[in-house]
């Protein structure tokens, strides 16, 4: 327990790398309700944030290959810690911000999850370019029909809408009989 990483309340698009050094079968299981909290040392976790897997499985990719074009972790950021990513072997664990659902979080994982590396997704530009104003853009800016003319396309919609189901009613029929 000598690790203890802090979680701020409200953190979002950090995700936190973690080696672990235990055998397969107990890394599949941190995949269960309840199994990986206890092992970091917190109440809950929102598994649908959590990512354990082996290493193995990403092949030529590698890890920090994973982390940039998986995770959408900038390139410059993993340039630092390249070589101590492509050294792990075995399970490893990503852990999102979103994991946490927003609350402050005191982490103390066990001996066999060694933290490695945390960073920080690209964020999203969420700004366009201004919506022109003109007459045509505002709300019931159309020519009103009048209550008239309303009534009087109803009842042609109305009208070509049950020739069509009849159409089709008497082509089932003569289908039928004949």
């Amino acid at each position: 327990m000598l690790d203890v990483i802090e979680i701020p309340k409200g953190e979002r698009g950090v995700i936190r790398v973690f080696d672990l050094d235990m055998r397969p079968e107990q890394a599949r299981f941190l995949r269960e309700p309840g199994a990986l909290a206890q092992v970091l040392g917190v109440e809950d976790i929102d598994l649908d944030h959590v990512e354990i897997f082996p290493v193995s499985d990403l092949e030529d990719l590698g890890l920090a290959g994973y982390l940039t074009q998986g995770c959408g972790i900038p390139e410059d950021e993993v340039t630092a810690d390249r070589n101590r990513l492509n050294a792990i072997q075995g399970h490893v664990l990503l852990l999102r911000s979103r994991a946490f659902g927003g609350l402050a979080e005191r982490l103390t994982p066990a001996s066999q999850i060694t933290p490695i590396a945390s960073y920080g997704e690209s964020a999203i530009k969420w700004q366009a370019a201004a919506m022109a104003q003109n007459e045509s853009s505002k709300p019931y800016s159309a020519p009103q029909l009048s209550p008239r003319q309303a009534r009087h396309a109803a009842r042609r919609i109305g009208a070509s809408l049950f020739a069509v189901v009849m159409c089709v009613i008497v082509l089932v029929l003569y289908l039928v009989v004949f």
